[in-house]
């Protein structure tokens, strides 16, 4: 295997040039001794010319000093300006900016040492100490970590180990609208001339839910308008119809699924079916909107309607298949966010 001498230092490569030229002058060949050492074939050639001429020998092979300028920020102050960066807002430090960027960093360092720094200057050295521009997921003010923690350590272990005891099953519960008029992602076109997309003039749009567990199992339905109490209890009836195992459901706190007639309906179940609710502005914890975000990126937003198509065909069309594949929909509880579930 070859080595990059890019990524050795100095010394280590001092010694390299050294124990090449001397065991060519023992008499072994050029190009059996790179290729012991695993470097460049053209490599000891240089080593050797530099090496060759009068009175030279190995201080010509001897490491340098690196040259250029100076670093205007020494160590410790690096270590400072990535702790100043590495999750934290710059709010956090007086700046009117909810984004890191190089500026802002470097506006912040003439601040804080009095060290003017060039945006590309700023860009390397965040690299160098592992800093990326990334798209920052967002967040609501009012989550509650402890909130979170005690759901992921204690509430649904809880809810895990009663539905293993009592053999029932564990379903995580959603809503979504879809709209023919939305398009996500990008094409190809010529620079300045934004491409344009065709799809049918009258607007359409539709509503589903759906529940998905951690085995692979898929239940949706579609319906009109916007969700209300009346509605949600006819999709719970639906979705428990046929059922002969008992139902943990995870839903998140949607006010319609707290309503009064609601709890009577779970109530007269006779402990069928139980509800479940998500900490508030947590949704990253349920694993079904993971599901929509794959039908949003996948569906008519990939590939819009054709003239005659009806958004509610083509949304259970691709429902329908993602119900037959459960592999697809066991990777969804694979994502980090979601680590927490166990295969009940």
């Amino acid at each position: 295997m070859k080595r990059d001498g890019r990524t050795l230092d100095h010394a280590t490569l001092e010694e390299f040039r050294l124990l090449a030229l001397r065991r060519v002058k023992e008499g072994e060949k050029p190009s059996a001794v790179v290729a012991s050492l695993g470097m460049n074939r053209t490599s000891i050639y240089r080593w050797l010319k530099a090496a060759s001429g009068r009175g030279r020998g190995e201080r010509a092979l001897a490491s340098t000093p690196a040259t250029g300028r100076p670093a205007k920020l020494t160590i410790k102050q690096q270590e400072q300006v990535f702790r100043w960066i590495n999750g934290r807002d710059p709010r956090q430090h007086g700046l009117d900016f909810g984004l890191w960027t190089r500026q802002i960093a470097a506006t912040l360092i003439e601040q804080k040492f009095g060290v003017k720094l060039g945006v590309t200057a700023v860009g390397r050295m965040l690299a160098r100490w592992g800093l990326s521009p990334q798209k920052p997921l967002q967040r609501a003010y009012q989550r509650d970590p402890q909130a979170i923690e005690r759901w992921q350590s204690e509430t649904y272990p809880g809810i895990a180990a009663a539905a293993r005891q009592t053999g029932a099953d564990v379903y995580f519960w959603d809503e979504s609208g879809f709209r023919a008029d939305t398009v996500h992602g990008k094409t190809w076109a010529v620079r300045g001339k934004t491409p344009v997309i065709e799809r049918p003039g009258q607007r359409q749009s539709i509503s589903a839910a759906s529940a998905v567990n951690a085995k692979g199992a898929f239940w949706f339905a579609t319906y009109e308008g916007a969700l209300n109490a009346e509605l949600f209890i006819e999709l719970l009836k639906r979705l428990m119809k046929g059922r002969t195992r008992a139902l943990h459901l995870v839903v998140d706190g949607l006010p319609a699924h707290k309503k009064a007639n609601v709890r009577e309906y779970v109530a007269s179940t006779n402990g069928k079916l139980t509800m479940h609710f998500l900490p508030g502005y947590a949704p990253d914890l349920n694993p079904d909107e993971l599901v929509w975000s794959h039908v949003k990126r996948t569906g008519v937003a990939r590939n819009p309607l054709r003239a005659g198509e009806k958004l509610a065909i083509r949304v259970e069309q691709q429902l329908r298949q993602m119900q037959k594949d459960r592999r697809l929909v066991r990777s969804f509880f694979q994502m980090p966010s979601v680590a927490y579930i166990t295969d009940c």
